[in-house]
C-alpha cells in the first residue's frame, strides 16, 4: 500500500489526493491560458477565474458529497470539513463551476459559449489526473476481482482492498477522459465546421456516457432513494450535450476559424 502523504513539512502533512488535484488544477490552467487569446479572451481572466472558482467549487465538490451521505456525517460531524481523506464529488465542483462561469462570463462580457469551449478540455484533462488522487486514498473502486494481473503491479498493489483486489474503476475514468481530452484537441485542429458550444456539448456528451458505464461499475456510489445520484446526472448531461449541437446548428451560431499550428 502507497502512504497517502507524499512528504511532511512539520505539523503539515502533504497528501497525494492534493498534489494530483493541484497538478491538474494547474495544467489545466496552462491550457485554458494558451486557447484564450484565440477566442479573444485575456489569459488574465482565466486566472481571475480560476482563483474564484477553484476555491468554490472545491467548496460545492464537499457540499454535495455530505448532501448525499448526510445519514454518515450527521453522526460524525467533526468529518465534514475533512477533505484531505478523499470526498470530494466531481459532479458538484462541475456544478459550482458552470454557475461561476456563467456569472464570471456574464460580468466580464466574455461570450459564455466561448468561455466552457475553452474550459471544456481543461477540465477533462484536469479530472483525468485528478483520479489519480482516488487511487492514493484507495477510493472510488469497484466490485472484488479475482486478480489484476494485467496491470503494473503498483496499480495492483494499491487495487488490494479489504482482502481482495477491486476494479480499478479510477484508471478507467482517468483513461476515459484523457482519450476525450486527445480527440477534443484533434477536432479543435483540425475539424473547420465546429460551431459555438459544440465543444462544450462533445464534453458532456463523452463524459456523461462514460461516467454512466463507469459509475454502474462502482461499490461506493453516492445512493438517492436506491438510486445512483451519478447515472441520472451523467444522463443529464448526455441529453443537454445532445440539446446543444441541435441547438446551436439550429440557431446557425458561428463557426470556429480553426488553425493548424505550425
Amino acid at each position: 500500500m502507497i502512504d497517502p502523504i507524499a512528504f511532511q513539512i512539520g505539523p503539515l502533512a502533504v497528501r497525494w489526493y492534493a498534489l494530483c488535484i493541484v497538478s491538474g488544477l494547474v495544467l489545466a490552467v496552462y491550457l485554458a491560458s494558451k486557447e484564450a487569446p484565440k477566442k479573444k479572451i485575456l489569459s488574465d481572466d482565466i486566472l481571475d477565474f480560476i482563483l474564484i472558482a477553484f476555491p468554490l467549487s472545491i467548496i460545492g465538490a464537499r457540499l454535495y458529497y455530505v448532501i448525499f451521505r448526510f445519514d454518515y456525517y450527521s453522526q460524525h460531524l467533526g468529518e465534514i470539513f475533512a477533505i484531505w481523506n478523499g470526498g470530494l464529488a466531481i459532479y458538484g465542483g462541475l456544478i459550482t463551476g458552470a454557475i461561476v462561469l456563467y456569472i464570471f462570463a456574464d460580468r466580464k462580457l466574455i461570450n459564455t459559449w466561448d468561455f466552457l469551449d475553452i474550459a471544456a478540455p481543461s477540465v477533462m484533462i484536469a479530472q483525468s489526473l485528478g483520479r489519480w488522487g482516488n487511487f492514493f486514498n484507495q477510493e472510488a473502486y469497484g466490485a472484488v476481482v479475482e486478480n489484476l494481473d494485467y496491470l503494473p503491479d503498483f496499480i495492483k498493489n494499491q487495487m488490494y482492498i479489504d482482502g481482495s483486489y477491486r476494479q480499478p474503476t479510477f484508471l478507467y475514468e482517468s483513461i476515459w477522459n484523457l482519450i476525450g481530452f486527445a480527440l477534443i484537441v484533434i477536432f479543435r485542429r483540425r475539424l473547420k465546421n465546429i460551431r459555438r458550444g459544440q465543444i462544450t456539448a462533445f464534453y458532456l456528451i463523452w463524459y456523461g456516457f462514460g461516467r454512466m458505464i463507469i459509475e454502474g461499475m462502482r461499490t461506493d456510489s453516492l445512493m438517492f432513494f436506491g438510486l445512483r445520484v451519478s447515472q441520472w446526472l451523467s444522463a443529464l448531461l448526455i441529453g443537454l450535450g445532445i440539446y446543444i449541437i441541435f441547438y446551436q446548428n439550429r440557431e446557425k451560431a458561428p463557426f470556429y476559424n480553426v488553425k493548424k499550428e505550425n
